[in-house]
Formats: C-alpha cells, structure tokens, sequence
C-alpha cells in the first residue's frame, strides 16, 4: 500500500487548493454547501484570501493528492477554544484508503498547535458513514443543529467535537 502523506499548503499554492476544491464541489455537491460554478469564476485574490484565513491540508500518495481538509477557528460555535474542521473530501477512487483518517489525525494536530482545545466538525444528519467515521475519533454529539443547503435541496446538519489532548502547558 503507498504510503499518505498530509502537509499543510502554503499561500502560494492556492491553485492546487482550488484545484482540489473545484474537484470536491463537482464530484460530492451535496457534501458541500458551496456552488462549483460560483468558486470557479473566482479570482486568484479570492483564493488567497481563503489560504490565509485557515490551515488547508492536502493528503498526497506518490505525488499525487488524494484528498483535502481545511482547520480553522470555530466561529459558529459557542464553545470557547475551538478550531473547526471542514471540507474534508477525498477523490473517490482512494476513499476506504486511510487518507480520511490521515487527514483527520493531521487536522487534530493542527488545531492543538494553534492552542485549541477542542475540534468542532460539522456532519449530514443523514450521512450516517460519516457520523460513524467521526465517532471512531472520538468526536461526539453536541446540541448544535443547523440547516444545510445542497444541491438536492435541504437537509440538516450536525456539530460533533473531538476533546484534543490536554498538553502541559493548558493544564
């Protein structure tokens, strides 16, 4: 099996994050809340301003990228302390590969070095693969509901958070 690799993207490789991007909203519509002809005829500065507002995480095999997660502040969120994962998307061919896991385990370790103490993830109420992926990590149900609007039409979405390690400096 080739080995995944997950790093985090630079500013300057804005294309490579819109590449994937555009990819995930025209393979999975309805994972998303976002349009892929709205995206695609942004400008480069629209892109480089998303780099910059959060962490955007490619998982590569071999060169070639397989997958994508974005971290950033959980502003929705009551809970103080909390980072959000969000996008995850992996090509379909790859999926069942460990590249989801890859990019999850990647994006706690993310949102810890950012100092946070939980990592919040929005999730379909109907897409119980993923709820019972999340679970595996550790996330958990909090009160949180929100509508969600995709491309089939409407539906809901849950908030679930993962408890990150508690390291010595915020015990």
């Amino acid at each position: 099996m080739n080995e995944i690799t997950v790093r985090a993207l630079t500013e300057d490789e804005w294309e490579t994050y819109r590449s994937l991007r555009l990819e995930a909203l025209q393979e999975s519509p309805d994972a998303f809340v976002a349009d892929h002809d709205a995206e695609a005829a942004q400008p480069e500065e629209f892109w480089r301003k998303r780099m910059a507002r959060s962490a955007r995480l490619v998982a590569e095999s071999d060169g070639e990228q397989v997958g994508v997660a974005s971290v950033g502040d959980a502003t929705e969120s009551d809970a103080e302390n909390g980072g959000q994962l969000f996008g995850l998307w992996v090509r379909p061919d790859w999926r069942g590969r460990s590249v989801a896991a890859s990019l999850v385990r990647q994006s706690a370790l993310v949102a810890e070095s950012k100092g946070f103490g939980q990592l919040f993830y929005w999730v379909g109420s109907d897409n119980g693969r993923a709820v019972a992926f999340a679970s595996s990590f550790g996330f958990r149900p909090t009160d949180e509901r929100r509508p969600m609007r995709v491309a089939s039409g409407e539906s809901t979405e849950d908030e679930i958070a993962l408890v990150l390690a508690l390291g010595e400096d915020r015990a």
